[in-house]
């Protein structure tokens, strides 16, 4: 007796192993989903030997490889290259790792970039401690200080670097100011755009030429996903000066003589094909379909949130302004506030809704009103649709001392809130319960 039956002549003739691994399934059958699905793949079949040929070599476009991009990712970078009026996206991993590619991508070793002061902390560290390991020199500046910024421009300068909120000070960049000065020192001016989102600023607007994100905070507005996102304005002409930026105007190794200014211009952004397939190619920072559909659910709804979260943020700020324990609140919708012009000019629908408060007694009881804070979560992180509390001189800012944080602007008494959804009569009882801990002088 034969050890295998034999299968029904009516039966696909093919071998088990065969259907287990192919029925059902025709690669490039097209599907009316009314929402962008997960193309949760790590690789994808090309059509014929020459649609594989020339996709790699830059000739024409198609799904490559996950590592540096997805179906559902180009649908996440489509649309905030949409809404920044920009013309095409990258999504990386994280936020960190979208500055990290977009100021790789302009500045090499033994070059220099010009960034403001008022940073977040993780972002200082790469700028002064890796960066250094790259061979980067990277200048800090007040932000507010126009004459710093162009003292510190130098030959060897490739970008000028700042938030359009600050955090945890919620500072307000003068953008069109900086794009100025930038673009008559030859260079493009990158912004950080991830409190404001392009809901409160559009950069484009204002003279700035990359923006970058982390998506992992407004964007997808509920603490689930990582991701980041650089979006190329298409404002800045490399071809200008040539000899400056050899990486986009000298025939690019990678794919024979493909000079990539030349085949992509600005309008197809020669910057990202470059960040894509060198930088996030080696480097491999990618977005997983999973967290690119996470953040498209979340970018859906951002205007809604936003709405409300500047809106219980403006009030919340105007009460602790008024409360006896608290020194001074950093929000720029308070007359008074340093930023307070700016923000009517560059965020006219809101000044953001992470901002910080300074205790009246130092931080002598911010541990007491920290953890008797019951509607505010102690994360590090910022634009959740939670409210969130953290106390920068111990987190994000830990390792600056008594000076750097005195130059960022704030110190060991300050608490950074990040407001979130929840109803503002329950913030401010929360806060004044919490409030009510430190004692009166």
């Amino acid at each position: 007796m034969s050890a295998q039956t034999p299968e029904p002549d009516h039966l696909d003739p093919t071998g088990f192993a065969t259907r287990q691994v192919r029925a059902g399934y025709r690669p490039g059958t097209p599907q009316n989903t009314a929402v962008p699905p997960i193309y949760q793949s790590v690789a994808y079949e090309f059509e014929s030997f020459a649609a594989a040929r020339d996709i790699f070599a830059l000739r024409r476009t198609g799904n490559l490889y996950s590592r540096t991009a997805n179906p559902t990712q180009l649908v996440l970078e489509e649309r905030l290259a949409a809404l920044d009026e920009g013309v095409a996206a990258l999504a990386t991993a994280s936020g960190q790792s979208a500055v990290a590619i977009a100021l790789l991508s302009l500045a090499r070793t033994g070059e220099h970039i010009v960034a403001a002061r008022q940073l977040y902390g993780g972002t200082v560290d790469l700028l002064t401690d890796t960066f250094a390991d790259f061979g980067i020199e990277v200048t800090l500046v007040d932000q507010d200080d126009l004459d710093a910024w162009r003292a510190a421009i130098r030959p060897t300068t490739r970008a000028l670097f700042g938030e359009t909120i600050g955090n945890p000070v919620a500072s307000v960049l003068p953008v069109a100011e900086i794009a100025g000065i930038a673009h008559a020192a030859g260079v493009p001016l990158v912004v950080d755009n991830t409190i404001a989102t392009p809901y409160l600023q559009q950069p484009k607007r204002f003279g700035a030429d990359i923006v970058v994100y982390s998506a992992t905070k407004f964007i997808g507005g509920h603490g689930t996903s990582l991701g980041g996102v650089i979006v190329d304005l298409g404002t800045f002409d490399f071809g200008a000066e040539a000899e400056r930026w050899p990486q986009f105007t000298q025939p690019y190794p990678r794919v024979g003589d493909v000079v990539l200014w030349e085949r992509f211009g600005r309008e197809r952004s020669a910057l990202l094909v470059y960040a894509k397939t060198k930088l996030v190619h080696d480097l491999g920072p990618s977005l997983s379909p999973f967290n690119a559909f996470q953040l498209l659910q979340g970018l859906e709804t951002l205007d809604l949130r936003l709405e409300r979260q500047n809106a219980s943020a403006a009030r919340i700020a105007a009460h602790l302004a008024e409360h006896p324990s608290v020194a001074r609140v950093h929000h720029p919708s308070l007359p008074g506030n340093r930023w307070h012009d700016a923000a009517a000019r560059y965020l006219p629908r809101g000044a953001g809704s992470v901002f910080s408060f300074d205790l009246a007694t130092g931080d002598a009881h911010v541990e007491q009103v920290i953890d008797g804070l019951r509607h505010f979560a102690l994360v590090a992180n910022i634009g959740d649709a939670r409210s969130l509390v953290v106390h920068p001189a111990t987190t994000t800012h830990s390792h600056f001392d008594d000076e750097q944080l005195a130059q960022a602007g704030f110190g060991r008494g300050t608490v950074r809130l990040s407001i979130g959804l929840e109803d503002v009569r329950d913030l401010i009882a929360d806060l004044d319960n919490a409030l009510a801990l430190v004692p009166k002088e």
